[in-house]
């Protein structure tokens, strides 16, 4: 009884401190000096990034318009029936605001963080990029950070501040929740896809 009330409290204080931690992450702003900047995909429709994509997508301009690296790679696959990959899609937006098309690297794989995360790995090598610096929504940052540092990326985080899902506080919430579930998810299962509820 007491090993099995200790074991839940060990449980418990767990799942609580990644809670924290992605709350804290979301609050860093990294912005210094690495090799890429990596956006991590979300929906486009026929080309057209969704405005939560577009957010990573204007935050990820920002930094290269800094000079926070020199290279851009937009990654991400697309669903069964679409003309363009989130990858394509971030490429193009970023192109037509001027961006050179030879400064950013499209990644048209992936259909989840884990997944997006091995593919830019495996680029990341290819290209000899050393370091990075991942641009996605706030709650998303702890956990796409533990997932690329566990695949042997040396990286930061720098979170949109813009975009529908980072303007509520109830959103904010949510988002904490279920970024929580799935990271807990993601070190038990070794790495399965997260099937619960997306608000990207």
């Amino acid at each position: 009884m007491r090993v099995g009330l200790l074991l839940a409290l060990v449980l418990v204080g767990w799942i609580g401190s990644v809670a924290f931690r992605v709350w804290y992450v979301a609050r860093q702003d990294d912005r210094s000096p690495v090799d890429v900047i990596v956006v991590l995909g979300a929906s486009q429709y026929d080309g057209t990034p969704t405005p939560v994509f577009a957010g990573r997508l204007d935050h990820a301009l920002e930094l290269y318009e800094e000079g926070v690296a020199p290279e851009i790679t937009t990654v991400g696959s697309n669903m069964p029936g679409d003309r363009y990959t989130e990858a394509e899609a971030g490429k193009q937006y970023l192109v037509d605001r001027g961006v050179p098309e030879s400064a950013i690297e499209a990644v048209p794989v992936g259909r989840d963080t884990w997944s997006s995360l091995k593919a830019v790995a495996k680029e990341s090598k290819a290209q000899d990029w050393s370091s990075a610096v991942i641009v996605s929504d706030p709650w998303h940052e702890f956990r796409a950070r533990e997932m690329a540092e566990s695949l042997g990326m040396d990286v930061t985080t720098s979170p949109t501040r813009t975009g529908p899902i980072v303007q509520e506080r109830i959103t904010e919430f949510r988002s904490i929740v279920r970024e929580t579930a799935a990271y807990v998810w993601w070190r038990i299962s070794g790495g399965a896809p997260w099937s619960g509820p997306d608000l990207a």
